[in-house]
């Protein structure tokens, strides 16, 4: 027998459609909402609730220091500089009236090559003759800077001179860094090779034996001071030029090779 209280079948669809409706506009409405209070001036939204939007929608950027590691500067190449003689004594001392004092003249280039090389994005340790952070000192490369002779002993007694480090484990960096530096110098200051006058003094320098046996060394002998004073007094910008060059062609692995006899 048929049920009075029962509808007919056709209307339960359109009840199920009615309400389907219904939740995709109570849905729709909800992001619309949303989407209003994220965008709308947080000044127009009263209470203080744009503050609470704003926390939740707004990408972090890490300031609180809550989400965002602090970043950590990665430690820059280190070179050591040695201007010789300073804060120790004058060095040679020239007995012509000019009391030009080779102290004065390997700082004024060492100084010069430290601020050369921080240009090219390094940290550089200008140390003096017995500089507490000899020992065990650590970096790519250490050069020890001075001036030769005023005397005058001939009219040979020009050009520079370089010897490397021999207490070290890496002898051939060392060497590597002496052929550099001739071949850099040689071409920024024009001057020869002294060759010859290499002495011991240079080859056992006190500073090889203090600093970390991994450190590349060299001692560079820029010029005499008698012939080559005009160089080293008048320009020495270009002295340092040379050096930098020459530490530049060490680290960057360069050619070291000579350059063509003119």
């Amino acid at each position: 027998m048929e049920n009075q209280n029962e509808k007919p079948l056709s209307e339960k669809p359109a009840r199920v459609k009615l309400l389907r409706q219904l939740w995709i506009v109570l849905f729709s409405g909800a992001i619309l909402a949303t989407l209003f209070t994220t965008w709308t001036p947080l000044g127009l939204i009263p209470f203080g609730l744009g503050d609470s939007f704003g926390d939740v929608f707004s990408p972090n950027d890490g300031s609180d220091g809550q989400f965002l590691p602090t970043p950590t500067p990665r430690p820059r190449p280190r070179i050591g500089i040695v201007s010789g003689h300073y804060q120790f004594d004058s060095g040679a001392v020239c007995e012509d009236g000019t009391n030009l004092q080779e102290v004065d003249i390997n700082f004024s280039i060492a100084d010069r090559v430290r601020a050369n090389l921080i240009s090219e994005g390094f940290d550089v340790d200008l140390l003096g003759e017995k500089d507490d952070r000899l020992p065990q000192y650590r970096a790519l490369a250490l050069v020890s800077i001075h001036a030769d002779s005023c005397a005058f002993i001939n009219n040979q007694a020009t050009g520079f001179k370089v010897a490397a480090a021999l207490a070290t484990s890496h002898l051939d960096n060392a060497n590597r860094l002496v052929a550099c530096l001739t071949s850099r110098y040689m071409e920024a200051t024009k001057l020869n090779f002294h060759a010859g006058s290499v002495t011991e003094d240079m080859t056992s320098y006190h500073a090889f034996n203090e600093i970390h046996n991994q450190t590349a060394a060299a001692i560079i002998e820029v010029g005499f001071m008698n012939l080559d004073r005009q160089l080293l007094t008048q320009n020495p910008d270009l002295v340092a030029e040379g050096i930098t060059q020459g530490i530049l062609c060490y680290i960057r692995n360069e050619d070291a090779s000579l350059p063509d006899a003119e």
